[in-house]
C-alpha cells in the first residue's frame, strides 16, 4: 500500500524563492506541452506525452537556458500529468480538454523523483537546495516513491508517497456500525449517536465574502491586491484545514473501534447538480469521508461494506421488517404501533433490516423502531 504523508516545510527565504521558480517552471512546461498537443490534435496527428517530451528535450536548454537553474524533475513530470489528463478526456471521464494554467489561479507544485531526495528526522534533502527543515518527521516507515512540493497561501508543504509493507492486522473488537450521512446532521450512527459536522464553509462564509470583495476592489498589479489575495488564501486554507481535521479524526476513530462499517453508496456527483444543496454537500465532504474510510479500514483491519442507495432502509422497520409504501421527508418515521397488529405479525423476523443489523438508517434520520408493549 502506498500512503502519502503531507508535512509542512520551514524553508529559508532563498529556498522559498527556488520553490516559486520551480512551480513557475512546471506551469510553463505544462502550458507549452498543452499548446503543442492542441496543435497536433487539431491537425489530426496521433501523438502522446513521450513524443512531445522528446521533442521538448531536443532544444529546451538552447531555447530556454534558464531551465538549467531548476532540477529536471520539475520540467519532466508535467508531460506525464498532461498525458493522464488527455487520457481522462479521451475516456470520457471529464468534460472538455485540459486547460492552460495561469499564475495565481492554479495550484503551485512541482515533482521530485524518489532517487533525488531523502528524509532523515525533521529534515529533507532536496536537489539543488540541500537540507530543508520539516515541521515534523516522516510518519511512515517504508520505501519512498516520490514527493510533491506544493504551496497553500504563504506556507509550503511536501507530500512524500511511501510504500509500506502490508502487515496482518487483527480486526477491532467493536461491533459493526452503520453510518447514515446527512446535511442537517452529518452522520447518524446505528448505535443511536448523532455526529455534527463543523461546516467550516457555512460558518466562515461571511468573512470569505468580505475578503473576496476587498480583493476584487484593489487595483490589479498593486501590492495591496497581493496582500488582499494572501488574506483570502489564508481564509480558504483555514476552512479546508478545519474540514480535513474533522474528517480524519472521525474516520480514524470509526475504523479503529469497529470491525465492520456500513456506508451508503451516494451519487455525490449527481447530487451536487442541485444548486440549492451543492454548497452544503461540498462543505461536509461526503466523498472525502468515503475515501478515507476505504484506506483506513485496510490499515486497521476493519471491513468497509457499501450498500445500494436504492435499498428502502428508511421505510424498513428495524424489528419486524415491515416496509412502508410512502415515507415523506417531513415525517421522521412512523411508529410500528400505528399499523394494524395483523400487518406486524405477517412480517418475517429474518428479513434484512436497514444498513446494519436490527437498526434502521434513513436519509439523515434515525428510526430505531417503536413497538407497543
Amino acid at each position: 500500500m502506498i500512503l502519502a504523508h503531507r508535512i509542512e516545510l520551514d524553508p529559508t527565504e532563498k529556498q522559498k524563492e527556488y520553490f516559486r521558480q520551480a512551480c513557475g517552471t512546471a506551469r510553463f512546461v505544462w502550458n507549452w506541452a498543452l499548446e503543442e498537443w492542441n496543435y497536433r490534435y487539431d491537425l489530426g496527428a496521433n501523438t502522446d506525452a513521450c513524443e512531445i517530451k522528446r521533442y521538448f528535450n531536443s532544444f529546451k536548454y538552447e531555447a530556454f537556458p534558464w531551465l538549467k537553474n531548476i532540477h529536471r524533475d520539475a520540467h519532466a513530470q508535467p508531460f506525464a500529468a498532461l498525458g493522464k489528463a488527455w487520457k481522462a478526456y479521451f475516456n470520457g471521464q471529464v468534460e472538455g480538454r485540459p486547460q492552460f494554467k495561469k499564475k495565481g489561479k492554479c495550484r503551485d507544485c512541482f515533482y521530485v523523483a524518489c532517487d533525488k531526495f531523502s528524509s532523515s528526522g525533521k529534515t529533507v534533502r532536496l536537489p539543488v537546495l540541500g537540507q530543508v527543515q520539516l515541521r515534523e518527521p516522516l510518519r511512515f516507515t517504508g520505501k519512498i516513491q516520490s514527493a510533491t512540493v506544493s504551496r497553500e497561501a504563504d506556507r509550503w508543504f511536501i507530500a512524500m508517497a511511501v510504500e509500506i509493507p502490508q502487515k496482518e492486522v487483527h480486526p477491532p473488537s467493536g461491533e459493526a456500525l452503520g453510518i447514515d450521512l446527512g446535511l442537517t446532521t452529518f452522520a447518524v450512527l446505528s448505535n443511536g449517536r448523532k455526529v455534527e459536522a463543523p461546516k467550516p464553509l457555512g460558518r466562515g462564509l461571511e468573512r470569505l465574502r468580505r475578503l473576496s470583495r476587498a480583493h476584487s476592489r484593489k487595483r490589479r498589479g498593486s501590492h495591496n491586491r497581493q496582500k488582499a489575495a494572501l488574506r483570502l488564501a489564508r481564509c480558504h486554507r483555514r476552512i479546508a484545514n478545519m474540514r480535513r481535521d474533522f474528517l480524519h479524526k472521525f474516520t480514524t476513530k470509526i475504523s479503529k473501534n469497529h470491525a465492520e462499517i456500513f456506508v451508503e453508496n451516494l451519487n455525490v456527483k449527481g447530487m451536487v447538480q442541485n444548486r440549492h444543496l451543492s454548497r452544503a454537500i461540498h462543505d461536509v465532504g461526503w466523498s472525502e469521508l468515503r475515501r478515507q474510510l476505504e484506506y483506513k479500514s485496510l490499515l486497521n483491519g476493519s471491513v468497509l461494506t457499501v450498500r445500494d442507495p436504492f435499498y428502502a432502509s428508511s421505510k424498513t422497520c428495524s424489528e419486524c421488517g415491515y416496509v412502508m409504501e410512502v415515507l415523506p421527508l417531513s415525517v421522521p418515521g412512523v411508529p410500528n404501533h400505528a399499523r394494524p397488529r395483523r400487518e406486524r405479525s405477517d412480517q418475517p423476523e429474518t428479513k434484512y433490516r436497514g444498513l446494519h443489523g436490527n437498526q434502521r438508517l434513513g436519509t439523515g434520520r434515525l428510526w430505531l423502531g417503536w413497538h407497543s408493549k
